[in-house]
């Protein structure tokens, strides 16, 4: 087994393998070498062992392949956004007529959450969709406020943030009414639905989530 391990190559061998013969004690320290290499958990002994009674399985090293960490490419933040005036609404675009086509499709996508909005439609059904729906395109009023100047205007939603609401009112006059200490009311086919600001100071986005209460005392 030994003489096997440690056989030269004739020079037939070494030319058919386009190797270079070597001479056996070269060929031996070569291969001694190696398998030190391939098996460095055995002691000599035991390697000896394991070539005089069976194969030996040599280990093989894999080199860890470091992975790059893929950067996220990362949106505007909201100072930018208010920076870059994205939301601004050109005044050439203040015009409510602009927006009645918006206000149609409110009122489908209304209909639609709700079902369809018949007479003997339960008014609390509706109120607990439209606190939980998406109001940009609604009518809505301004009935109750600690500013007197705010009573009265109505107008349609076209932007709502946590604090405040934008609407553009019948005579094209963008106003910007706070939340706080306002009551408001959105109608729809006949159907009055109660908005208490103080309690309303939410994204729309994240009034989807938000359990509102049926019951208790709302102050201004």
């Amino acid at each position: 087994m030994k003489s096997e391990i440690y056989h030269a190559l004739s020079q037939k061998e070494a030319k058919d393998a386009d190797v270079q013969p070597t001479g056996a004690q070269r060929a031996e320290a070569f291969v001694r070498a190696f398998l030190k290499r391939s098996t460095p958990r055995m002691s000599p002994q035991a390697r000896e062992d394991q070539l005089q009674r069976k194969a030996v399985v040599l280990e093989y090293f894999t080199r860890h392949k470091r992975k790059e960490r893929k950067q996220k490419a990362k949106g505007l933040s909201a100072r930018q956004r208010r920076e870059l005036r994205l939301f601004d609404i050109k005044p050439e675009q203040q015009r409510y007529s602009l927006f009645l086509p918006l206000h149609e499709l409110w009122k489908q996508y209304i209909r639609d959450l709700c079902n369809g909005l018949k007479p003997d439609t339960q008014p609390q059904m509706i109120q607990a969709k439209l606190l939980k729906a998406d109001l940009h395109g609604a009518i809505i009023s301004v009935t109750k406020s600690k500013c007197p100047s705010y009573v009265g205007i109505t107008g349609i939603l076209l932007q709502e943030t946590k604090y405040i609401f934008k609407i553009i009112t019948k005579e094209d006059r963008l106003k910007v009414i706070p939340k706080l200490n306002s009551v408001f009311t959105v109608e729809i086919d006949g159907f009055i639905s109660y908005i208490y600001g103080s309690k309303f100071q939410l994204r729309s986005s994240e009034r989807s989530a938000k359990k509102f209460k049926a019951k208790g005392t709302i102050d201004l």
